[in-house]
């Protein structure tokens, strides 16, 4: 029998399953990305400042990072399907209520209970993904992934900016709903997935506790130093000293407890801890300059939500194409490092260069630059949380594959909160350097100076599109400046970022799913070659036949054992 004959029905299995996880994912992806586009008009008409807007980002990915390894622990504990679906029913439920906010306040919080469902989303589809396709064939499936987040993340934009301009910023928090139910109904009759054995299980409150508060403690300092209190504070002794010993104690914790959070031994392995360093950096460069190239557009470039949501396509269709094509190319000849180097030179080229943008940088150049970073972000994002599970312990799967989604959701949530920040006084120290310029303007305004000068002195973010020419040349000029001294901020991660992927162990791919990996173990088949293995577990029907028909292919699994 013929290895594609084999694989065929193995595919019919694993594509209905897919189609749940992927309908999940756009989900999450759009109820995400419709509102990025409408943030500076959402936040003007909330009366919201710079700090408001960002903690409307910064809160759902804090709570993203948070919960991202409770949901993967958790996934090690119960049942996955169950699990899954309860992360979309939070998310879509929290991103409803958001709809009806009334200050930023309100908004804020509603956006932190939508990162719980998120972080759910983030860990579970990984995990589910490892327990039914192999790391070698799992390349052309993040792929799918890959063209999901890419169409969710450019139409996401250009949806939310008509619905912005047609029927106003609440419909956005609406319009995943339908797709929400459809990704419920899907999973639940095409989601299938082994049983697990029973057994007592006790959850890390305490460690939950301790890295909540180290984490939060941290973001929310990050944040307000500078502009709420000094830098040299009491504020800062305490919240830096609170977020330290935090830490600390949630190490001691980990190490004491019998189901910890976050195992720490996972960090024995170098493959995962240089993953997962990796990860901060992209998770900064994916998330970070995202958020701001969508204000970039707007407060830069005086675009209307929906004209930026179409100006950030390039960086999108960088990501959508290396994605798809990259995983097809590690699918194919199982190479992975080669790509990973690749992607993290471009997100150095592509941070480098978007911080040297201004408010009248030739949009092609500009393009460009979007380009750059979204290809990088495209080869390394999913294919790091893939060579993660290459190698894990099938029995901690929900936990390394969530501690790398964590990391990079961390480092996402810190970079958006360093770089608003320093967006933020930048911006602060902008307008003072040019007081004297912009009163000129508003003078020369007349009668209609005054509304001008009091909408910029309200502290909240300007609709710049809708201010004369005269005034809108300074300020966006103002913050084109600030946002690009942002970007600068995410180029030294991005050099460790490589450094890291540079170090990282060069294991080839296995061809054995999580629970293939699992049943053998079970089996106890220490001393039988993976071909004997393979068919007597197919034999049995306990697992798929995909790989066991292919005597080649086998030779080369019993050569390679089970790290590839």
């Amino acid at each position: 029998m013929t290895t594609s004959s084999l694989e065929a029905p193995a595919q019919r299995r694993v594509l209905p399953a897919l189609l749940g996880l992927l309908l999940g994912t756009f989900v999450s992806m759009l109820a995400s990305t419709v509102v990025s586009t409408s943030l500076p008009v959402i936040v003007h008409d909330l009366s919201g400042d710079q700090n408001a807007y960002t903690w409307v980002i910064t809160a759902t990915l804090l709570t993203t990072a948070i919960s991202t390894p409770i949901w993967g622990k958790l996934a090690d504990l119960f049942n996955r399907k169950v699990l899954i679906q309860i992360a979309i029913a939070i998310f879509v439920l929290a991103t409803a209520a958001a709809g009806f906010s009334q200050n930023t306040d309100m908004l804020i919080g509603f956006r932190a209970v939508q990162g719980l469902g998120a972080g759910g989303l983030a860990a579970l589809s990984q995990v589910i993904m490892a327990d039914i396709i192999s790391p070698r064939e799992r390349g052309r499936y993040m792929g799918l992934f890959g063209a999901v987040m890419a169409v969710a993340t450019v139409g996401g934009p250009l949806l939310g900016g008509v619905i912005t301009d047609a029927f106003g910023w609440r419909w956005n928090f609406f319009v995943a709903l339908p797709f929400a139910v459809a990704a419920l109904l899907i999973q639940q009759r095409t989601l299938h997935l082994p049983a697990r054995a029973a057994r007592k299980v006790k959850i890390d409150y305490l460690g939950i506790v301790l890295l909540s508060a180290a984490v939060s403690l941290l973001l929310i300092w990050v944040t307000n130093a500078g502009s709420t209190f000094e830098w040299a504070s009491t504020e800062t002794v305490l919240m830096v000293g609170g977020a330290v010993v935090a830490a600390i104690l949630f190490v001691v914790v980990e190490l004491r407890s019998s189901e910890p959070l976050v195992p720490l031994t996972l960090f024995r392995d170098a493959t995962f801890t240089l993953a997962t360093i990796a990860s901060i950096a992209t998770g900064l460069a994916m998330f970070g300059t995202s958020v701001f190239l969508s204000q970039y557009m707007q407060m830069a470039r005086g675009a209307t939500p929906t004209e930026a949501g179409v100006m950030t396509i390039p960086m999108i269709g960088g990501l959508l194409v290396s994605s798809i094509v990259v995983g097809a190319l590690i699918s194919r000849f199982g190479h992975w490092k080669p790509f990973l180097i690749a992607g993290g030179v471009l997100l150095i080229a592509g941070t480098f260069l978007l911080s040297t943008v201004h408010y009248d940088t030739n949009f092609a150049l500009v393009s460009l630059y979007m380009a750059l970073l979204g290809a990088g972000v495209g080869m390394t994002m999913q294919n790091l949380v893939l060579i993660v599970q290459n190698t894990a312990n099938p029995s901690q799967m929900g936990a390394a594959s969530s501690g790398v989604t964590f990391f990079r959701s961390l480092g996402g949530t810190i970079g958006v909160s360093v770089m608003g920040a320093a967006l933020a006084s930048m911006a602060t120290s902008l307008f003072t350097d040019r007081a004297a310029d912009l009163k000129a303007a508003i003078v020369a305004l007349g009668a209609d100076g005054a509304a001008v000068a009091q909408s910029l002195q309200s502290g909240a973010i300007p609709q710049v599109s809708a201010l004369p020419e005269g005034v809108r040349v300074i300020v966006e000029d103002i913050y084109a400046q600030s946002i690009a001294h942002s970007f600068l901020i995410a180029v030294p991660v991005a050099v460790v970022s490589l450094i890291a992927i540079l170090f990282l162990p060069n294991r080839p791919l296995t061809r054995m799913t999580t629970t293939e990996r699992v049943a053998a173990s079970e089996a106890d088949f220490a001393t039988v070659s993976v071909p004997e293995a393979m068919a007597t577990l197919s034999a049995t029907g306990t697992i798929p036949t995909q790989d066991a028909g292919s005597p080649r292919r086998a030779r080369r699994e019993a050569e390679m054992g089970e790290d590839g």
